[in-house]
């Protein structure tokens, strides 16, 4: 049978049934759902939808129901439903109809916004964009209050991709951050996070705490800004910095791990997507006498990184094995999805600089993490605050479900 051969559901509305729209407001408290229910279940209706919104202790109530038969009935539901909101101190509203709610159009996103604060103007000109495309905005509901405000859009009408350039262009102008994400079942699949780890997982530059050990920080700087500028590509570069701690006692691996500060939202990110049943792992351009460390303290199902070779106690100045650059960073993603079973478009990456740029491209969502310019404008989408747990909210989940985490966790 054809999806227009198919039988129209037992209690739906035909597209010309009458309904009617009950719309409550006022001040919040237990029971008047409940309530509104109760007074309708006197005339027989069938619930078709239902919407509740409380904000700042104020509710919105909305039940679509059908029409009962017959006027009389209905002029004395609308007296009786208006005469208990007036009861409980509550206003109502009740517009005839007919059918259900229209079918939502084709091209759906969930649009999130972060503010640091969101401001008017900013929630303004993010809905004009949207109309200008051909969006629709189905539903807005908030997903964090602190350490940023986080709302996300229900969009339906307009394409994902031309969404996401058109509001990442308005996002780099009004100094918020957003996220376009195509809806669908992928979205709540089990998923894999894969992240940098120098100044994204991490705050500092791995090289830089062995370096000042070394006593060679100014000289492995001067090797970072030639490379920065093009001078030398990272296979080049990593090799001239790590030559510089030729002779270093290996006893220094421990006063780095030390040093290393997490980024702050990095264990908040972690522990929630562990406990939703994501797997996590880190790439680095770093060294793996750290990244080891990391998987084992936070849980990381996977980890990789290069490799400072170490003879009779001393640090050689040299790596071993194969350089995770750039395009490895990406073959590693490709393969920690591979072993964790998550097709590529349902991985999520997250890097700050140049040399992260095909594993942010090659992920199912790519997120710039207080990245440079040349990689916010190459990524699906940036965060530009200094908590890593943010992305969370990109994911769509709420800081109420974070928190959940946290307590169960303990």
């Amino acid at each position: 049978m054809s999806a227009s051969q198919n039988p129209p559901v037992a209690g739906a509305p035909g597209e010309n049934s009458p309904t009617l729209l009950v719309k409550i407001f006022g001040k919040d408290r237990p029971g008047i759902t409940a309530g509104l229910f109760d007074t309708l279940s006197a005339y027989s209706v069938d619930v078709i939808d239902i919407e509740q919104v409380v904000t700042r202790g104020r509710i919105v109530l909305c039940a679509l129901v059908t029409a009962p038969a017959g006027g009389d009935t209905e002029g004395e539901l609308r007296a009786t439903v208006h005469a208990w909101a007036e009861s409980h101190k509550l206003q109502a509203e009740i517009i005839s109809g007919r059918g259900d709610n229209r079918p939502r159009a084709a091209g759906r996103s969930h649009v999130t916004v972060l503010g640091q604060p969101l401001t008017a103007e900013s929630t303004s000109a993010v809905a004009a964009r949207i109309t200008a495309l051909g969006g629709n905005i189905d539903r807005i509901f908030r997903l964090a209050k602190y350490p940023v405000t986080a709302v996300e859009f229900e969009v339906s009408g307009a394409e994902p991709e031309p969404l996401r350039t058109a509001l990442a262009t308005e996002a780099a102008a009004l100094g918020i951050d957003v996220a376009v994400v195509a809806s669908g079942l992928h979205r709540r699949a089990q998923r894999l996070v894969v992240m940098d780890v120098d100044s994204t997982l991490i705050q500092d530059e791995v090289i830089e705490l062995f370096a000042a050990h070394a006593g060679c920080e100014d000289q492995v700087a001067e090797v970072t800004e030639a490379a920065m500028r093009g001078e030398l590509d990272f296979e080049q570069s990593l090799h001239a910095r790590v030559a510089l701690l030729a002779g270093l006692d290996a006893s220094v691996v421990d006063k780095v791990r030390a040093e290393v500060r997490l980024t702050p939202g990095a264990r908040t990110l972690i522990r929630t997507l562990k406990r939703l049943g994501y797997q996590v792992g880190v790439v680095s351009g770093g060294f793996t006498q750290v990244t080891d460390d990391l998987q084992e303290r936070l849980g990381l199902d996977f980890a990789s990184a290069n490799t400072l070779e170490v003879a009779e106690g001393k640090l050689t100045g040299r790596v071993v094995g194969e350089v995770v650059d750039r395009a490895g960073k990406a073959r590693l993603l490709r393969r920690f999805a591979a072993e964790a079973g998550v097709p590529l478009a349902q991985t999520v990456a997250i890097g700050d600089g140049a040399n992260d740029l095909d594993m942010l491209n090659a992920a199912g969502l790519g997120v710039a993490f207080n990245a440079k310019p040349v990689v916010r404008e190459a990524a699906h989408t940036a965060v530009n605050v200094p908590f890593l747990d943010t992305v969370l909210y990109l994911l769509g989940i709420t800081r109420e479900e974070v928190e959940a985490a946290h307590t169960h966790a303990d």
